[in-house]
């Protein structure tokens, strides 16, 4: 991890510890401090966490402002990732976990002082933890995410002019920016800000892209 300003031991992974409850803050602030390789931090100095533990009993969006407003003020160029412990996780608020930095999911009623503590130094080596099916769902929703992309890069590129079409017909046979410019009867500034235009419009990153949308809709 790259930092901003100052360093961490790269043998100790600095912790913060958010935690509404006291007495489950202080618990695990306990077991943390036991291990050396483990630097549990003030409230004052989570700036330097590289991890970020979190117990609740159950989790909801006052806790996801408390994990956002933390990682904002990092010092790190990566905010840190962040442990959760709870007994209460609903799946409809993973994306949004996830988004937090949420990279290992523990059960709070079953976890021991042991997988705490591993889970917490294999999230600062880099590592996930998350529960199978939780595994399964994250994929799920990603492939869902990515379908709705797709959906909405093909309802834009039905709104294309015929000029637009037209250049893209032509790149799809080949030419280049120079000879659709020709055979248009347009200058080549035109015929890039009309790239230019779509690919933006639509959220494509390369003319293949756009290209291979165009045709599987069949608009060109």
């Amino acid at each position: 991890m790259n930092l901003k300003a100052g360093s961490v031991s790269a043998d100790v992974v600095a912790v913060g510890v958010l935690a509404s409850n006291s007495i489950a803050g202080l618990g695990a602030t306990n077991i943390l401090s036991l291990n050396r390789r483990l630097e549990v931090l003030a409230d004052a100095d989570l700036t330097r966490a590289e991890v970020l533990l979190v117990v609740e009993d159950k989790i909801d969006n006052k806790v996801f402002d408390r994990l956002r407003e933390v990682r904002t003020v990092t010092r790190f160029e990566s905010p840190p990732r962040c442990v959760i412990v709870t007994n209460n996780f609903q799946i409809g608020m993973l994306m949004t976990a996830i988004e937090c930095g949420m990279t290992a999911l523990l059960q709070l009623r079953e976890i021991s002082e042991l997988e705490l503590v591993r889970t917490v130094l294999a999230v600062g080596e880099g590592r996930a933890h998350l529960p199978p099916g939780l595994q399964g769902e994250l994929l799920t929703q990603l492939d869902r995410m990515r379908q709705k992309m797709q959906e909405i890069k093909g309802i834009k590129l039905s709104g294309l002019s015929d000029r637009e079409r037209a250049v893209f017909r032509l790149l799809a046979d080949g030419h280049r920016t120079e000879e659709i410019a020709l055979l248009l009867a347009c200058s080549v500034g035109t015929v890039k800000n009309i790239i230019h235009s779509v690919m933006s419009r639509c959220g494509f990153n390369t003319r293949a892209q756009a290209v291979a949308a165009a045709l599987r809709a069949g608009l060109i």
